[in-house]
């Protein structure tokens, strides 16, 4: 006698949440907010209607699946991951690359991301989400900066804002140069400033 065939099991829904998100998310590198409901669904190998069962809408599969896709926290681990004990320079140096890799990486989904969650129909909830991603960004920057504080000319919370600054100018602006972009060049202009050392007032130097 056959035996019968055995039915796959449902998925519960925060699992069919997650893979349908899972997804969604290489479809908005490619396509960005003009992805379908269509392509997700065969994406994930599922019916389209089934996206309804767990998401209200396809916005708002898509802006839990920019939230998720933005989250920071590969960039933390990375950062987390630099020798503390190294000399600061280093750390800047290395820490620039990570970011400003994640800054290009991510740089059509940030965009898509504004326009979505911060223009078309403003969404609070994904906002801060966003926003909480931002300062865990910044934070781990702090803490680099953090065991030479006494030796910075500002605070380490400022010194982390201008290196996210100029990583981000650098990446989004129109006057980037992404595919020249150096760490080592960054944590120069941050701790040495672009003055010679020959004048601290940009005067010619004295015989």
């Amino acid at each position: 006698m056959e035996s019968r065939r055995r039915r796959v099991p449902a998925l519960a829904p925060e699992e069919r949440r997650a893979a349908l998100i899972a997804a969604t998310i290489p479809l908005l590198h490619e396509h960005g907010l003009d992805v379908s409901t269509r392509q997700i669904a065969h994406a994930a190998g599922v019916a389209e209607g089934t996206i309804f069962g767990v998401f209200e809408s396809k916005s708002q599969l898509v802006v839990c699946s920019m939230v998720k896709a933005l989250d920071p926290q590969p960039t933390l681990d990375a950062l987390a991951a630099i020798d503390p004990q190294a000399d600061l320079r280093i750390r800047v140096a290395d820490a620039a690359e990570l970011v400003h890799a994640r800054f290009i990486e991510h740089a059509h989904l940030m965009s898509e991301a504004r326009k979505l969650i911060f223009d078309n129909k403003p969404d609070p909830e994904a906002q801060a989400q966003m926003a909480a991603s931002r300062e865990r960004l910044h934070l781990a920057i702090v803490l680099l900066f953090l065991p030479d504080a006494a030796r910075l000319r500002v605070s380490a919370d400022r010194a982390a804002r201008l290196l996210l600054l100029h990583c981000g100018a650098n990446a989004f602006g129109p006057f980037g140069e992404p595919g020249a972009f150096s760490g080592a060049e960054l944590a120069t202009l941050l701790l040495d400033g672009i003055l010679t050392h020959t004048s601290e007032r940009g005067d010619q130097p004295t015989c």
